[in-house]
């Protein structure tokens, strides 16, 4: 359903205080985040059409060494495979029982440079693994994990791996009049918890992959439960798919990181108004991570087409 209008108390941020991005440093890819907002506001750009979209893990949050869900994922597979000894023999299983975390990498990274043949291995894990439950029941999960499993490497917890910058950004551009959506490859029921606190972003403004959902009548209010089949996994040409079923705009502004978000970049070019495309590149082993894996055609295309490239280790003054 196409979104029209939403009343005025869900723009979330307030004005900030003097520079309204302190943890970017200064530079030409600063500039051309305050050049874009100033250009839409002095032309008059109509609050309706200021949109902007973000990819998730590896844009506003931290994706190595693993996506985030995938963690929360295997916890799960675990506890399955200790159940049940014969699923320690089967991917995906396998590799968690066994923290054979090389193996998922390999299969994310193949992913984005279009091999799925790992992802479909994956899936299989994935929708059994949290299958036939409500979607609070989910929700409580996911909400409780994020705010106490710790990163394996970072020692933080999962709820304190945003990145400042773009939590920044969020809330700039939201003072400016735009409406921010969270567009991930990554479970929009995973996210929705979350998204209000650690983005200001509300739950109705994240779009992601879902698996099939059922009503169930059990003779009181009913529930909604999660079957073990995908509904849409939303990543490459999904993206901008999604963002028009769900929006019925193309945006202005749009952010990303991988091979998996170039068509939501090049959906957010229109004629005769301001565009801003953002590619997050990871280049801070000190602070965070150094990869290009899975990256490697978007940060081609950003030097042929204009895209801006926010470096994390020159552009950002802190990480986290």
């Amino acid at each position: 359903m196409t979104e029209t209008h939403e009343p005025e108390t869900s723009r979330q941020g307030a004005a900030p205080a003097g520079d309204p991005l302190p943890s970017w440093r200064d530079g030409a890819t600063r500039t051309a985040v305050l050049d874009f907002v100033e250009r839409v506001t002095a032309d008059g750009v109509p609050p309706e059409d200021r949109v902007a979209v973000f990819d998730n893990d590896g844009t506003l949050w931290c994706e190595k060494p693993m996506p985030i869900q995938l963690d929360f994922i295997l916890r799960r597979l675990v506890v399955m495979a200790e159940q049940d000894p014969a699923l320690r023999d089967r991917q995906p299983w396998q590799a968690a029982y066994a923290k054979d975390y090389g193996w998922l990498s390999d299969v994310v990274t193949k992913h984005y440079r279009g091999d799925d043949s790992g992802v479909k291995v994956l899936a299989g894990g994935v929708l059994a693994a949290f299958a036939d439950i409500t979607v609070e029941d989910f929700e409580a999960q996911s909400d409780q994990f994020l705010r106490t499993a710790r990163h394996p490497t970072l020692g933080r917890v999962y709820l304190a791996c945003s990145y400042a910058p773009m939590v920044e950004l969020l809330d700039y551009l939201a003072v400016n009049g735009f409406r921010n959506y969270i567009a991930s490859g990554g479970g929009r029921d995973f996210m929705r918890p979350i998204s209000q606190e650690m983005y200001r972003v509300p739950r109705q403004r994240v779009i992601g992959s879902a698996v099939s959902l059922a009503w169930k009548d059990d003779g009181r209010s009913g529930a909604i439960v999660r079957k073990p089949e995908a509904d849409v996994l939303d990543d490459g040409p999904e993206k901008p798919v999604r963002i028009w079923n769900r929006i019925g705009r193309r945006p202005l502004l749009s952010a990303g990181n991988s091979n998996g978000d170039i068509p939501m970049l090049q959906f957010s070019e229109q004629p005769n108004r301001p565009a801003l495309r953002l590619l997050v590149r990871h280049d801070d082993p000190d602070r965070e991570f150094d990869y290009v894996a899975g990256a490697e055609q978007a940060l081609e295309l950003a030097g042929t087409r204009g895209w801006t490239t926010v470096s994390t280790k020159n552009d950002w003054t802190t990480v986290f």
